[in-house]
This record gives C-alpha cells, structure tokens and sequence, in this order.
C-alpha cells in the first residue's frame, strides 16, 4: 500500500492565528496586551505554546522566566482548545487533493507534534477527519517527531508500506523525521518558513495542493 502522511499545522492547516492569539489570552490576563502579532509570528505559534509564550515573555521583559512559562501553558492550552477554529482554514486545495489520493488508492494519515486530541478536535470542527484512515498526535506514543517511531506507526495503522511512504510537512522536524525513517520528504512552500525550506533539500516541494499526487506519484509511484 503507498502511503502519504501529513504533518498538520503548517501543512494541511493554516493554524497559526489562532495559535497566537491563545498567547496573546495568557499575556492580556497578566495585564501586558498582545506581545505576539497573529501574522508575521505565526512562525513561532507552530513551534508550540512553550515557544510563544517564552517568545512573548521575552519581548516584553527582556527574557523568559520559566516559572511564567509554566503556569500559563496550561491556560493557553484551554483557550486553544475553546477557539482552535475562529481563525483556522484548510490550505487552498487540500481537501480535494487528499479526496483524489485516496480515490488512486494511497492510504493517508497524519501525524503531528500537535496534542492528539487538539488535533482530533481541529480535524472534526474542519470537517476533514474522515480523510484520514490514521492519527498520531504528540503524546499518541512515548516518541514524538523527529523521532520515527511516530511516522512508522501511522503507516503500520494505515496498513502501508514504509519503503513507499511519503511525509508532507513544512518544517525541519518533518524532514529529519522523515530522513530518520528512510521515507521520502516532501515540504510545501507555503508554511510558515516558505520558500527556505529548500535549503534543507527535500526529496521534492510542493507550492500548491493542484500538484500533490503528480508529485507524489514522481515520489512512490
């Protein structure tokens, strides 16, 4: 079976608006306003709540402090989970490349860095879930991405073949996850990191969902 899994935010969901503006929740409740912009730091909401608000924390005072940190990751994740769809919209394309996969006969899934029921969440409030025969979320198994065990056992649920597999993602960590399972690493152009995802030379790009299963079919046939 050929295989076709997806990193999520960044991917498959634009979902870094409404990842800052849980931050900025957190920062208005201590009284500092909006430290993180919903466009141009959309960047770091797909590094994670830790990571925006270190990223806020640090703007306003000069630096984090962990404590700060650790208390209001909590609240970030519950406003995220209260409006993880205000802002949040599939790619231009995404639904209906996927549907024609599955109608060629590859078994899709995703697996992400985002909390599995965060995703499960998001995934259902889209619309979308039914697209996906498989979900690995960060804390479905003891490993996480870059690690491969995350990847490997979304293509054993998806009863595919690792030898013809393709990861989708946006960043990095997708395509040293992908190195690290001896799967092909496709990263889209239009993440948050666009164009310079290039430089990590990935087995092929992908700058819009039209041109997923002729790439994809160049990859794994």
């Amino acid at each position: 079976m050929r295989t076709v899994v997806f990193d999520l935010d960044g991917t498959l969901a634009d979902t870094g608006a409404d990842l800052i503006h849980a931050a900025n929740a957190c920062f208005r409740a201590r009284g500092l306003g909006d430290l993180l912009d919903p466009e141009t730091d959309k960047g770091i909401g797909m590094k994670g709540g830790r990571a925006m608000l270190t990223a806020g924390f640090t703007c306003h005072f000069g630096q984090a402090d962990e404590a700060m940190v650790l208390d209001d990751y909590p609240r970030l994740l519950e406003y995220y989970a209260e409006n993880i769809d205000v802002y949040t919209r599939m790619f231009p394309g995404a639904v209906d490349a996927i549907g024609q996969l599955r109608d060629a006969g590859y078994a899709v899934g995703i697996c992400t860095n985002k909390p599995e029921g965060l995703a499960e969440t998001l995934l259902q409030r889209l619309g979308v879930r039914d697209l996906f025969d498989a979900l690995i979320g960060a804390d479905t198994l003891s490993e996480r991405k870059p690690h491969p065990m995350p990847l490997i056992e979304c293509v054993k649920r998806l009863g595919g073949d690792i030898s013809r597999t393709v990861l989708v993602g946006d960043t990095i960590t997708d395509h040293n996850t992908a190195r690290a399972a001896g799967v092909a690493s496709l990263l889209v152009t239009f993440g948050p990191d666009g164009e310079k995802v290039k430089e990590l030379q990935p087995d092929a790009v992908l700058t819009h969902y039209d041109d997923l299963q002729d790439v994809v079919a160049g990859l794994i046939g």
